[in-house]
């Protein structure tokens, strides 16, 4: 019987069970004892936070990958963003992938407020003497590598801060940072129908 859970990944951890690259960055299962053949679905990179989904089981692993569900973002970034750039986002830009050039597919954009997810480090990511940032509500349908950071960068602003917020109908909240819950599978399937 396959197992599911829904993970707030803090800033600094790595998305995997095994670190291949020697980098000093603690890993997920130092946050919950998740059993033997334990995944993560997708990824977030070490500098992004929010929310990861984990199974073992490998088939829903690639639906919830693939371009059937959202994947809905909370991204700070340098300076204020105007419309036009805005825009931009929305109707797609081209990014570079791998060295290979890349045009990202329509998504949903907009302004927000600052939410309400706090640093778990003593030192915050950037202080006012930076200047001022805005925070942006991005949903994508793909997730190219570092994807988000490589768009917000192309309209001249790079990102701040990335929390990934939601999954399909699997929202974030009301996880801590570190916390895991434990999803029953007719439940996950019930939130993600709706969203297919």
């Amino acid at each position: 019987m396959h197992s599911y859970y829904a993970l707030h990944k803090p800033r600094g951890y790595l998305s995997q069970f095994k670190n291949n690259q020697r980098r000093k960055k603690p890993l997920l299962q130092t946050l919950f004892p998740f059993p033997e053949g334990t995944m993560a679905v997708g990824r977030l990179d070490v500098k992004s936070e929010g929310l990861l989904l984990l199974t073992t089981n490998g088939k829903w692993s690639n639906l919830i990958r693939s371009a059937h569900y959202e994947k809905e973002y909370w991204v700070e970034v340098e300076g204020k963003v105007n419309e036009s750039e805005l825009n931009h986002l929305q109707n797609g830009l081209t990014i570079s992938i791998e060295g290979k050039q890349f045009l990202t597919k329509a998504c949903k954009a907009e302004f927000i407020e600052q939410p309400n997810v706090p640093y778990i480090e003593t030192l915050s990511l950037r202080g006012p003497q930076h200047g001022p940032t805005s925070w942006l509500k991005i949903i994508l349908r793909e997730g190219k590598f570092r994807q988000v950071r490589k768009m917000t960068a192309a309209i001249g602003h790079p990102t701040v801060r990335l929390i990934r917020s939601r999954i399909g109908s699997i929202h974030l909240s009301p996880l801590k940072a570190g916390e895991c819950k434990v999803l029953k599978l007719e439940d996950v399937e019930q939130k993600l129908s709706a969203e297919a």
